[in-house]
């Protein structure tokens, strides 16, 4: 430790710190621009000059180490002066259209400029004009003449993004911030540079011109999107979500957000929001009120109850759902004797359910798997799906961690990969077996799964090696992973690597709420906090037998389920088709009779489950649009009008303290140990289909944002095989061919991969050029156009 006095006040810090960290421990400002706790140093804008005792000019704060002794003033008349002489050159050219700014009232220059600026000009020259630059749908560089070239920008995109969208061309007063020549910013987290602006240079494109910041309401929320659960500041204007801003929290999501939980509010305001109850009736929709809307729900699930059976309904729930949500349909529907719910729409391998305890979840806090020395992501696109968690694993890898990888592409990660498997979805569990029988021979000991038919590779071993030598390591299942047709062996074996090397072993939640889900009971085989219950069918059972009476809620099951094929054709063979949702989809408006517009997250109060278990509740930001209605009291209606038992709350409180009690006491209950299951290589001839869910299409919020769908991430998809594939099929690199699941065919353009492995055929789901298709990792057909 360090001796270090600031202003008058005497410290210790430790070794390597900078003044500038040295004045943030006691609280003491100094101006900067350029300066930012997550990026590197670049003491490029000098406003942070202060006065170093012997030191013979004032020196940058933010790039100046302590040493031992240092006297340091940051007010002194010499620093002070020094300060308000960088302020002066940094308005020379700086434009005077504060009142028109979009950072108005949030401009980290303007507040400087307050307290250092001076009230006059000594320059007279004219000032420089900087052309705009086209950086893509989400950030405008529309104004890149108030540009100060700080470069936050760009160390933010080569440091934590991983790849260097933005750069500084030219030098002195020709210097300029742009994108590469042709290029625009496609980072999955490019909308962190908005906030990094300390000025307005770079804004939000969606959010431009729309209102001022000092009309803002800011109001605490919770991203619906993925399981990180990314802590969020909603502001509102006029009862109307106008901008979403990360909320920093350290432990999650630092002080960044993706694009999809930045920018998904637009959805929120759109003509596809459903404002009131629609019922079908001779083929056509017709508006109604509550009271016949669910006097209709009423009778259909009676009716269809009383004709076929409690088991001829089913029901389907998104995990994006509140848990507070989920918890009461789970409640309903085995209070009404129906026991075929759940959530897990995309999986299509279930045979871990009966050995399975506890709810899936990630085995260790986030910041605990993102500060091992070793991990392992197993079928994961991870940039795709888990962004900032993406983001995390890159920086644990500048500080020496080991990222190994077992998947079904060799994705470009821009970070380094210490060892990677890349095979076909049905070889995922074989790999990760040759990963598990290497680390036993490791540790001289013995696996409980049988691997007598295992042959470990050189890649597998290094990455046991890997594993076995880290003080602490994580093994982790992606979304890929879960969707697989090996799903249960991946869970068998990743507890019995964790098992034999003590490391961590979990899953990336691929849902908002997905461990919220299971532990609320939205499962056919386990109910609340894991009771026991009577047996129903999951997800993939009710589509391949189809029900007479389906309940959806918050699921459009052509882009939600693992075969939109065979969802779709299940509800047209349904009797009655009963969707709670907040978005009238097309799908829906096809074969469904009822709908019921349910709020989502911004306008009604709830809680998410992360992925680290960690409960976290909202409230609703502005009021439900026209005659939406909060979710959890519609269930609570629903169960009185069914004359059910234990539905009498009053309040989104007391449908909580009903589970959260439980929930608080039962860390126990969250647990990824299976048993019974024997590993098995599913036999495969012909191609099989990779369909990963875009991240711009994984739920319907996010496939109703104009600027997200206006991304480079949500284009057409096109067919990506490796060379030899495509040879076989007599296809060329850019051509267009058919590709046929099933029933359906769609035409798209093929492009050579060799980062795919031979025998798959890589095409993407939940696009509506490709819901038609069959199951995600299914058989598929590729053929000349």
């Amino acid at each position: 430790m360090l001796e270090i006095e600031i202003d008058g006040k005497k410290l210790t810090v430790p070794q390597g710190s900078t003044i500038m960290d040295a004045a943030h421990s006691v609280g003491t400002y100094i101006p900067h621009f350029c300066y930012h706790k997550k990026l590197s140093i670049a003491a490029n804008c000098r406003m942070c000059l202060v006065e170093v005792e012997k030191a013979p000019k004032p020196l940058p704060a933010c790039a100046t180490p302590v040493t031992d002794g240092m006297r340091v003033h940051t007010h002194s008349d010499l620093a002070v002066k020094a300060q308000q002489g960088v302020m002066e050159f940094l308005l020379i050219n700086h434009p005077l259209d504060c009142p028109i700014c979009d950072q108005g009232g949030e401009c980290q220059l303007q507040d400087i400029a307050v307290g250092y600026g001076g009230g006059s000009s000594r320059y007279q020259e004219e000032k420089r004009s900087v052309p705009g630059k086209d950086m893509g749908p989400l950030v405008s560089a529309e104004e890149m003449s108030r540009c100060i070239h700080c470069t936050r920008c760009v160390r933010f995109t080569e440091e934590i993004g991983g790849f260097q969208e933005i750069g500084m061309a030219n030098r002195g007063e020709f210097s300029e911030i742009l994108p590469f020549l042709g290029k625009t910013v496609d980072s999955e987290i490019s909308g962190n540079v908005i906030d990094l602006c300390p000025v307005g240079a770079l804004t939000s494109k969606p959010f431009r011109y729309s209102a001022r910041s000092w009309e803002l309401s800011r109001r605490k929320s919770v991203a619906p999107h993925d399981g990180l659960g990314s802590n969020l500041i909603v502001q509102v204007y006029n009862h109307k979500v106008m901008r979403v801003l990360p909320l920093e929290n350290e432990a999650i999501n630092e002080c960044w957000l993706s694009d999809r939980d930045r920018f998904s509010y637009e959805a929120l305001n759109s003509d596809a929001r459903l404002t009131r109850p629609m019922i079908k009736h001779d083929g056509k929709w017709h508006e109604t009120d509550w009271q016949t809307a669910l006097d209709y729900v009423v009778k259909g699930l009676t009716g269809v109850s009383a004709q076929h059976g409690k088991d001829a309904i089913g029901v389907l729930a998104g995990a994006g759902a509140t848990t507070e949500e989920l918890y009461l349909l789970q409640k309903l529907a085995r209070a009404f004797g129906v026991n075929n719910i759940d959530h897990r729409l995309r999986q299509r391998d279930f045979a871990a359910d009966e050995g399975q305890t506890g709810a899936l979840w990630l085995g260790s806090t986030i910041a605990e798997m993102a500060s091992a020395n070793a991990v392992l992501v197993v079928g994961s696109t991870q940039r795709h799906e888990q962004p900032l968690l993406a983001a995390r694993l890159r920086q644990a890898v500048k500080k020496g961690a080991e990222l190994n990888l077992i998947h079904v592409a060799d994705d470009e990660l821009l970070t380094r990969v210490n060892a990677k498997l890349i095979v076909a979805p049905q070889a995922l569990a074989d790999g990760l077996a040759q990963v598990l029988k290497a680390v036993a021979e490791l540790k001289g000991a013995s696996a409980n799964l049988d691997l007598s038919g295992v042959t470990v590779s050189d890649e597998a071993r290094r990455i046991a090696e890997s594993l076995v030598r880290a003080e602490t390591a994580s093994v982790v299942l992606g979304s890929v992973a879960q969707h697989s047709p090996v799903f249960s062996q991946l869970l068998a074996i990743g507890g019995e690597i964790a098992r034999l090397s003590g490391a961590h072993f979990g899953v990336f939640s691929e849902a908002a709420n997905s461990v919220g889900a299971q532990f609320v009971g939205a499962l056919p085989r386990r109910g609340f906090a894991g009771a026991a219950v009577t047996a129903g069918l999951n997800a993939a059972e009710m589509i391949a037998a189809p029900r007479k009476a389906y309940v959806l809620w918050g699921v459009e099951p052509e882009a939600d389920c693992h075969d939109g094929q065979a969802a779709v054709a299940a509800m047209k063979a349904a009797e009655t088709v009963i969707a709670f949702t907040a978005f009238k989809g097309d799908g829906l408006l096809d074969y469904a009779d009822v709908l019921l517009p349910t709020a989502p997250f911004t306008e009604t109060a709830g809680s998410f489950v992360n992925m680290e278990g960690k409960l976290q509740t909202f409230n609703g930001v502005v009021r439900p649009l026209g005659e939406t209605r909060p979710g959890w009291k519609v269930l609570r209606v629903l169960g009185n009008l069914l004359s059910l038992q234990g539905f009498e709350q009053n309040t989104v409180e007391d449908v909580r303290a009903e589970f959260v009690g439980p929930f608080g006491d039962g860390a126990a209950k969250l647990s990824n140990a299976v048993s019974g299951v024997a590993l098995d290589k599913p036999a495969v001839t012909g191609l099989v289909r990779v369909g990963e869910v875009p991240m711009y299409h994984v739920d319907a919020i996010v496939r109703r944002a104009p600027s997200l769908q206006a991304t480079v991430h949500a284009k057409a998809p096109v067919a990506s095989a490796n060379p030899a594939v495509l040879a076989a099929a007599g296809l060329a690199d850019g051509e267009l061919a058919v590709v046929r699941q099933g029933a359906c065919e769609v035409r798209v353009p093929v492009k050579a991969d060799a980062g795919l492995p031979e025998g798959v055929l890589r095409l993407a789901a939940a696009h509506p050029a490709t819901v038609g298709l069959g199951g995600l990792f299914d058989p598929i057909e590729l053929k000349r156009g």
